[in-house]
């Protein structure tokens, strides 16, 4: 059999990204960034279960300056809820707010087979920094075993990566009122 440049090119490219699907696998989201001090609509891709196993239950926590988390409900999914204290106090169209939504988490079933996205809202606080990464730690529970997609560290290769979004800078408002 006789190989040309182009059969050899598509092989090693076919190769490359066969080798570059395990570090796409984790959870990420759709979205990869937001503004500071906006609102965010956050869908959580969930490409397959635990080596395997069908996913069961997926649980996100809500970082230091994510506030007022709303989710989407799941049909044939149990959405929980949990409630807690924010690291400070923090202002939410003009009135401070203290507590609210820490962890969301939806329970069902999720062949390890399918792909499915998991959806909420949360308002990002305009204390935080623009140009830095907010990580919104995941445990994926699964029929068996589980994975932790908590690593904050942001570090290439990382084991278990977080999602995470960069958070973008404000628009900046011209004279007249308009952001450009």
């Amino acid at each position: 059999m006789t190989y040309t440049r182009s059969t050899i090119g598509i092989g090693a490219l076919a190769l490359g990204l066969a080798c570059a699907a395990p570090a796409s696998a984790h959870i990420t989201f759709e979205t990869p960034s937001a503004v500071v001090g906006g609102s965010y609509k956050a869908v959580l891709r969930v490409p397959h279960g635990c080596k395997g196993s069908d996913t069961t239950r997926i649980r996100v926590r809500m970082p230091d300056g994510a506030v007022a988390a709303k989710p989407q409900p799941k049909p044939g999914w149990t959405l929980d809820l949990v409630q807690g204290d924010y690291a400070k106090p923090e202002t939410l169209h003009g009135a401070t707010i203290t507590s609210g939504v820490r962890e969301i988490s939806w329970s069902g079933r999720l062949p390890d087979a399918y792909y499915d996205e998991f959806v909420f809202r949360v308002s990002l606080a305009s204390s935080l920094k623009a140009g830095d990464t907010l990580y919104f730690p995941v445990v994926q529970e699964c029929a068996q075993g589980v994975e932790r997609w908590i690593d904050t560290s942001g570090k290439d290769g990382a084991d278990g990566p977080a999602p995470g979004i960069e958070l973008l800078a404000p628009a900046k408002a011209d004279a007249h009122g308009h952001s450009h």
